[in-house]
C-alpha cells in the first residue's frame, strides 16, 4: 500500500489559514473585553485564562467545520467570519447576563469565567451544527 501525500499541499494551507483565522479572532476578542485577559493570565488569574480558552474553544468547534466543509478558501473565511460574529454576540450575551463580567474576571471569581466559557462553547456548537454543505 503506498501512502499518498498529494493532500499535503492543501493541508498545510487550510491548517496554517485556520490558525491564523484563531489569530484573528483572538486579536479581536481581546480588544472587545475590559479587562487585560494576557497579563491576568501571565499574573495567576485562573478565571481569564477559562474564560479566553473557553472562547476560542467556542470559535474552533465552528472552524473546524468550516475547514471540513469549505469548498474554497473564500468560502471556509466567509463562514469562519460567520463564526467569529456569532462568538462576539455570545459574549454580547454573557456581559448582559453577568453584570460587572470583566471585573468579576479581574477578581479571579470562577463562576463567571465558567459561565461565560460555557456560552461561548454552546454558542460554538450550534454553530457548527447550523452550518449545512
Amino acid at each position: 500500500m503506498a501512502i499518498s501525500m498529494a493532500g499535503l499541499p492543501a493541508f498545510l494551507l487550510y491548517f496554517v489559514l485556520g490558525a491564523a483565522l484563531i489569530g484573528c479572532f483572538v486579536a479581536v476578542y481581546l480588544r472587545l473585553t475590559a479587562h487585560d485577559e494576557i497579563g491576568l493570565i501571565r499574573g495567576g488569574n485562573l478565571s481569564a485564562a477559562i474564560a479566553l480558552g473557553g472562547n476560542v474553544a467556542g470559535f474552533s468547534v465552528p472552524l473546524e467545520k468550516a475547514i471540513a466543509q469549505a469548498s474554497s478558501i473564500p468560502d471556509l473565511v466567509i463562514w469562519a467570519v460567520a463564526a467569529m460574529v456569532i462568538q462576539f454576540g455570545a459574549y454580547g450575551l454573557a456581559r448582559v447576563l453577568i453584570p460587572d463580567l470583566s471585573r468579576k474576571i479581574e477578581e479571579d471569581r470562577l463562576p463567571s469565567a465558567v459561565m461565560l466559557a460555557v456560552i461561548a462553547v454552546i454558542s460554538g456548537t450550534l454553530a457548527a451544527a447550523s452550518m449545512t454543505a
